[in-house]
């Protein structure tokens, strides 16, 4: 415990993650640089004692485990200072503790924010598929409320709309040559989403839903953590569970009727629009192979485009 402090270095997928994305460049070494030095700089502004870097950790960001100065745990959020932690503490406050973790306090500026602490090691992962989805499907219906007066959240349509752009220019890379038809449907359905818009009122979304980022509580059986908060109708933030396990569904006989059963079931549980649901899927899903096979992850990208193209 008394090296703690010695052992803030951000973790490696971190490190990867954040330097295999060109869109964020010098910044985010300079970031990564200086992670210790600001993890050290919060600790001792608000009174933590760390326990422990958690590992293997997220893609976006780091987090510490820490005691508060009365000895409650905690964790301790750090995100690049580009207004993640503020948009995540807005959504968070929001919710207020329904079905998401409470944020506890926020420096925007430092990128951090302090969190109550969950069972990290613990997801609904942990759990077989169907009881997951179902826990999963319950949890993020008690989420979608309407936003705020004077949000700060973007448009589903204004978070897409630079993510459609990149896929535009994907089609000219030679890799696409394969899934040039898939990219193309993703955008298609993308737009025609878009422009026809959506009946239902538009509410608080999670914005990165899936069964990795609900964790297990000591307060309820299940909170949502990490949201990227937008605005928009409910088909957006399910499309992820659709996508869930998708190595495992692939893997298994019938993938592609077991693909279009998930969309029918999830948009019959939760009432919504099975088309549109099947669009957003297809167009996310899509977007995060392209981004991978940009990146050279080969593995991820290929296996997220034939998900895609079972849809």
């Amino acid at each position: 415990m008394a090296n703690a402090h010695d052992r803030l270095e951000p973790p490696q997928r971190l490190v990867r993650t954040l330097g295999s994305d060109p869109g964020r460049g010098a910044a985010a070494q300079q970031w990564l640089t200086a992670l210790p030095d600001i993890a050290r700089e919060c600790l001792a502004r608000w009174e933590l004692t760390p326990e422990r870097v958690q590992m293997p950790g997220g893609r976006t960001g780091m987090v510490v485990l820490v005691r508060q100065a009365d000895g409650t745990p905690a964790a301790l959020k750090l995100s690049p200072p580009d207004g993640t932690a503020e948009r995540e503490h807005a959504a968070l406050a929001h919710w207020d503790g329904r079905s998401a973790v409470r944020a506890l306090r926020v420096d925007p500026a430092a990128g951090a924010l302090l969190l109550e602490r969950l069972h990290a090691d613990v997801s609904l992962r942990s759990l077989a598929e169907a009881k997951a989805q179902l826990e999963a499907a319950a949890t993020l219906q008690r989420l979608w409320v309407p936003p705020a007066a004077g949000h700060p959240f973007a448009t589903v349509a204004e978070h897409t709309a630079a993510p459609a752009d990149a896929l535009r220019s994907y089609r000219e890379e030679p890799w696409a040559a394969e899934v040039r038809g898939v990219l193309d449907e993703a955008l298609e359905l993308r737009d025609g989403l878009v422009a026809a818009g959506d009946e239902e009122a538009p509410v608080l979304l999670h914005g990165d839903y899936h069964q990795g980022s609900v964790l297990a509580a000591d307060r309820a059986p299940w909170l949502a953590i990490a949201p990227r908060p937008l605005v928009g109708e409910r088909a957006y933030d399910l499309a992820w569970l659709v996508r869930d396990r998708a190595d495992t569904l692939l893997a298994a006989p019938g993938a592609a009727a077991a693909a279009r059963r998930r969309v029918a079931k999830l948009s019959e549980s939760l009432d919504v629009d099975a088309g549109r649901l099947r669009g957003w899927t297809l167009f996310r899903a899509t977007e995060a192979g392209a981004v991978a096979l940009a990146r050279g992850e080969r593995r991820q990208g290929e296996l997220l485009l034939e998900f895609a193209g079972l849809l």
